[in-house]
């Protein structure tokens, strides 16, 4: 795949790879194609060209790594897909447009009364092993949403018809709601319990630190994205910088 002049840098995450728009993705086919366009792409092989021309190609470098970052996690690539159907490719007014369900916020206003009442003062063994309970309950909880995200409804989205999308493109975005909501939560709870998160994955579970806890489920899901995503129109969502490569660029390959 070749890229040439400003059309490319107009080219969404997809297109980049020359994908349609469908959540079933070949990881190593993906690997593969990013490898070749970032070392086509890659500044440290143009350092020799005109001014003008370097700078397409950190553009265009840029925007290669900022979809692969994204479309190589499966809840990163919902939560673009998303953004990409509803017409915003950045992460701009995520915090207003995904809300936690009613039902949800109502299922936990128990655990949200006990949290406010440990700010307070210091736990007794008896509340702390509650909190810890809640806290694993909701860690498997994250991960059945996050299953529910990456198999079924992703299926749902790819086997869609024209006239259904609209429907499935809800469901996704009330189950991306839901699981911002039980990791901000499982965040908090694990703060209560002295113990803060390590790691930002966006699926699965992250250990804690100090205590007995184990591992429990992702903290909060941050508006501004994970990692150093590339700003702007590109922006990438929950995806995490692969290591290699200089200046930064997602495994960019070296001669």
């Amino acid at each position: 795949m070749v890229f040439s002049g400003e059309a490319t840098l107009r080219k969404n995450f997809f297109e980049v790879f020359g994908l349609p728009r469908k959540l079933a993705v070949d990881a190593a086919e993906l690997q593969r194609q990013f490898y070749a366009l970032a070392r086509e792409h890659h500044p440290d092989f143009h350092q020799a060209a005109p001014p003008d021309e370097r700078a397409r190609v950190e553009e265009t470098s840029a925007l290669v790594n900022a979809a692969y970052r994204t479309l190589r996690d499966p809840i990163a690539r919902v939560d673009y897909l998303v953004r990409l159907e509803e017409g915003r490719e950045t992460r701009e007014g995520d915090a207003a447009r995904l809300t936690a369900p009613p039902a949800l916020l109502q299922e936990m206003f128990e655990i949200q009364e006990a949290l406010a009442e440990a700010k307070t003062g210091a736990l007794d063994d008896t509340t702390r092993a509650t909190l810890g309970e809640q806290r694993a309950a909701l860690s498997a909880r994250l991960a059945e949403e996050e299953a529910r995200l990456t198999g079924p409804l992703s299926a749902r989205w790819d086997a869609a018809s024209p006239a259904d999308r609209a429907a499935v493109l809800a469901a996704f975005k009330d189950a991306l709601a839901t699981r911002a909501y039980l990791r901000t939560v499982i965040d908090d709870l694990s703060k209560a319990l002295g113990e803060e998160t390590e790691g930002r994955g966006s699926a699965g579970a992250t250990r804690t630190k100090g205590g007995t806890g184990g591992d429990v489920g992702a903290p909060r899901q941050s508006t501004e994205g994970v990692g150093e995503a590339t700003e702007g129109r590109h922006g990438s969502a929950e995806a995490t910088r692969t290591k290699g490569g200089t200046g930064g660029h997602v495994g960019a390959p070296r001669q």
